[in-house]
């Protein structure tokens, strides 16, 4: 009897440390596994980052803030045909802004090349715009026009403000070099509606868009640009036999002369937009016969804000 009593409890302190150690080595591999995945989930993460969408959401977030679009009517929609920039707000939110900032110079070119066409333009568009403000930001509010932050031997579009993929970059840089193609570097976009998108911060650029620009919606966003840049009657108007156009199609008229969205020079631009600019059947007449003479109005560097 005492031999199965001690049998008896050999066997259940053998069961219980059997238990324990079985317990104890569960949690050492629960453990184990946590801290494998957790570099897995971290990694797994990464490409949100840099992803188009969430690359830019700080950008729109400041955009919707500190930009009032104007518009008129145009049916059942609304034409954004200006817009008024609150340099004070956003200069309360630099440091938001210059995190945004950092975040584009941190992007890769490896990742930037798998990206769709689509959505390296928004980033570029997007990159060009953040920085114009930065730029004005840098002096402001002792400024009246962004021409003020050049200098006699260099204008501020010139100046390197920016890392984009490990080189220094200006604002001509972007807008030029990789957005138009005009370096023989970048084979460019070829992409004439970028004239109304990428904002100069002045009064006579197309608006700042109150939203940033995105893969998805990026064609509706440039012809949406376009439309209400070329109804805006303080820019672009006819009279008579005669057609106004911003000064903007004039430095940039080989853009609209290249074949790209079948524009080989500006009559197809007035007529493209022919609504827009409300020529009347006697002037579309006209046009057609080559009749309409083209004059460019003055361009206002004033500062866009409110």
């Amino acid at each position: 009897m005492t031999g199965h009593y001690i049998s008896d409890f050999v066997s259940t302190f053998v069961s219980m440390f059997v238990s324990r150690c079985a317990k104890l080595c569960s949690s050492i591999a629960l453990l184990c596994c946590a801290l494998l995945l957790a570099p897995t989930s971290l990694i797994a993460e990464e490409p949100k980052a840099t992803s188009a969408d969430a690359l830019h959401a700080s950008w729109d977030q400041l955009l919707s803030k500190h930009v009032k679009e104007h518009t008129r009517a145009d049916g059942a929609k609304q034409l954004i045909v200006a817009s008024a920039v609150d340099y004070a707000g956003f200069f309360n939110d630099r440091k938001q802004l210059q995190a945004y900032i950092d975040q584009l110079q941190a992007l890769s070119y490896e990742q930037y090349q798998t990206w769709s066409s689509a959505k390296q333009l928004a980033f570029l568009i997007n990159a060009y715009n953040a920085l114009t403000v930065e730029l004005v930001l840098s002096e402001y509010p002792n400024i009246s026009s962004i021409k003020e932050l050049g200098s006699l031997f260099q204008s501020p579009w010139q100046r390197d403000v920016f890392m984009l993929f490990g080189e220094n970059v200006s604002l001509d840089d972007i807008e030029h070099g990789w957005i138009r193609g005009a370096s023989a570097k970048h084979s460019g976009f070829k992409e004439p509606l970028i004239h109304f998108a990428v904002n100069c911060a002045s009064l006579g650029c197309p608006a700042l868009r109150a939203e940033a620009y995105t893969e998805e919606k990026l064609e509706q966003q440039l012809q949406s640009q376009a439309r209400g840049f070329m109804s805006d009657t303080s820019r672009n108007y006819v009279q008579g036999q005669r057609v106004y156009l911003s000064k903007i199609f004039d430095w940039y008229e080989e853009d609209f002369e290249q074949g790209w969205r079948g524009y080989s020079g500006l009559d197809d631009v007035i007529m493209a937009f022919s609504e827009e600019l409300k020529l009347t059947p006697e002037q579309l007449k006209a046009l057609k016969q080559g009749k309409l003479s083209i004059r460019f109005t003055d361009y206002d560097w004033g500062l866009n804000s409110q």
